[in-house]
């Protein structure tokens, strides 16, 4: 149980004090939104909790390793800078593909609302 409180913790840490977790919540809330308005087909959302999961679990990853890398030493370092790089550069992959599987899945969504507008 206490494995699980520590999971939490670090959860409500990345979603309340990191400004991209912020960035990363918004997107949730806005794609949980548009989902629900649009009323995706259950394959669709599995697509979008996927894309939503992919890029929390990302970030999550990349902060864990920020932390563990500034604990270590604050100094400039060649190999942890490095490291850090490339965990933001999983969060900047992830984050591109959520964008793809909205797109995808979103865009033809929109595009009938927009049609139904400029022919009212």
């Amino acid at each position: 149980m206490r494995s699980f409180g520590y999971a939490w913790d670090g959860l409500r840490h990345l979603a309340a004090s990191e400004h991209n977790g912020w960035i990363h919540a918004g997107a949730t809330i806005l794609a949980v939104a548009a989902s629900i308005y649009f009323q995706l087909s259950s394959d669709e959302w599995r697509w979008i909790i996927l894309a939503i999961a992919l890029v929390w679990l990302a970030e999550a990853l990349n902060t864990a390793i920020e932390r563990l890398a500034d604990a270590v030493t604050l100094e400039s370092n060649e190999n942890i800078g490095l490291a850090k790089d490339v965990a933001a550069g999983a969060v900047l992959v992830a984050a591109v593909f959520a964008v793809v599987i909205s797109t995808t899945i979103f865009l033809p969504y929109i595009i009938v609302v927009f049609a139904w507008l400029f022919t009212v």
